[in-house]
């Protein structure tokens, strides 16, 4: 270990009481995306005592932050992303209290060298990673293309390397008939349901002709009120997903085409929106990756615990992939097989284990962070890679 990675070590050490009170705290006090008041007032505020300079409601959104620590001297900007929204009804069950202190202590090691290896360190704090991504809108504004790098890391069951993630668009397809009593005069009615029935039927003989990589889900958010009523509105949600943003969009057209032909074929007239944000694919840095698994595995971790890199979900990380390079790998809180989502890997994650877990999780970003700042040549394999 070289002296910068000792100081984070003993910084992040010395803070350690303070990063898990913050976890313990956001962790017991879920709050939903964009909606983050309590999580993003108490991490900017700790940010500011560590000599950040720290911009609030960024872009117009509440609970969205930026915090800039720059040095005197030149040197790469260094992004951490901070996530701290809750799901509803479980909580932290993604494990974001983890994920936004893991940034935090990161933040903290760093300021304690980037003075003498220069360089700017900025936290970026991004309400709504479950619905409304705020990096979608930070990344459209082009507050990503500066950065040299970006990380986060992600709590889980197992060290995984940084992988893939699935483009992703929410479509939401609304169809307008003609509402009539489904026994006296069926007749007169223009059944709104019917459409929606269409259109599953179809995209359900559609898969057949999709690559491997395609995940078409969907769900009747709306049918009708009553069985003796003829619908006059019903409404499908779907996801479309895919391995690229090219072929998801693709997706998306055939998907709307079907609704168009369900549109036609009953006499409803159509509908069609994004309920969410568009997510695009995550392209890791694998050069980048490689620096932080070389930290995991020299500071105890035996490579062969380190899973390969995948993810079959959508990420609005995959945005800022695409504008610098990035990582997103997946640090083991739990011993247990608990997937996230679940109430199991909640509980478990706001256990002592998990916070010692979020503390070795802030000092391997902070130590990959190191790596950049003090080797030009990582540095220079990281933005070819980038720009191939």
């Amino acid at each position: 270990m070289n002296d910068y990675k000792a100081t984070i070590q003993n910084t992040i050490q010395e803070y350690s009481a303070r990063l898990i009170e913050l976890a313990s705290f956001i962790g017991a006090h879920p709050e939903l995306g964009h909606e983050e008041k309590q999580a993003s007032a108490l991490l900017g505020a700790e940010l500011e005592k560590l000599g950040y300079q720290v911009e609030r409601g960024v872009l117009g959104l509440e609970t969205a932050f930026i915090a800039e620590y720059r040095s005197s001297k030149p040197g790469p900007i260094i992004g951490l992303l901070a996530e701290y929204d809750a799901l509803p009804e479980i909580g932290h069950a993604c494990g974001h209290h983890l994920i936004c202190t893991m940034a935090l202590g990161a933040a903290s090691g760093l300021r304690a060298i980037v003075d003498d290896t220069g360089g700017t360190i900025r936290v970026y704090g991004t309400p709504a990673e479950e619905t409304k991504g705020a990096k979608i809108d930070m990344t459209a504004a082009g507050l990503f293309d500066d950065c040299d790098i970006a990380l986060m890391a992600h709590p889980y069951h197992v060290y995984e390397r940084s992988g893939a993630s699935l483009a992703m668009d929410a479509l939401q397809f609304e169809f307008h008939g003609k509402a009539a009593h489904a026994a006296a005069n069926p007749d007169l009615g223009i059944n709104a349901l019917d459409a929606v029935i269409q259109l599953f039927n179809a995209i359900n003989a559609m898969r057949q002709q999709t690559r491997s990589d395609a995940r078409i889900h969907g769900i009747i958010s709306n049918g009708g009120q009553a069985p003796n009523i003829i619908p006059d509105y019903a409404e499908a949600r779907f996801y479309v997903r895919s391995a690229t943003r090219a072929y998801t969009d693709e997706l998306a057209r055939k998907v709307t085409a079907c609704a168009e032909a369900a549109g036609i074929a009953t006499g409803c007239k159509l509908t069609v929106s994004n309920y969410e944000y568009s997510y695009d694919e995550l392209r890791t840095n694998e050069a980048l990756s490689d620096a932080f698994t070389n930290n995991l595995i020299a500071s105890g971790i035996p490579e062969q615990d380190i899973q390969r890199g995948h993810d079959n979900g959508s990420l609005d990380l995959g945005n800022v992939s695409l504008r610098c390079p990035v990582i997103h790998p997946y640090i083991q809180v739990v011993k247990q097989p608990y997937q996230l989502h679940t109430v199991e890997f909640r509980d478990a994650a706001q256990t002592p284990p998990a916070f010692e877990a979020m503390l070795f999780g802030a000092k391997m970003l902070a130590y990959t962070a190191s790596d950049v700042l003090t080797d030009p040549q990582l540095l220079q394999r990281i933005k070819a890679e980038f720009a191939s």
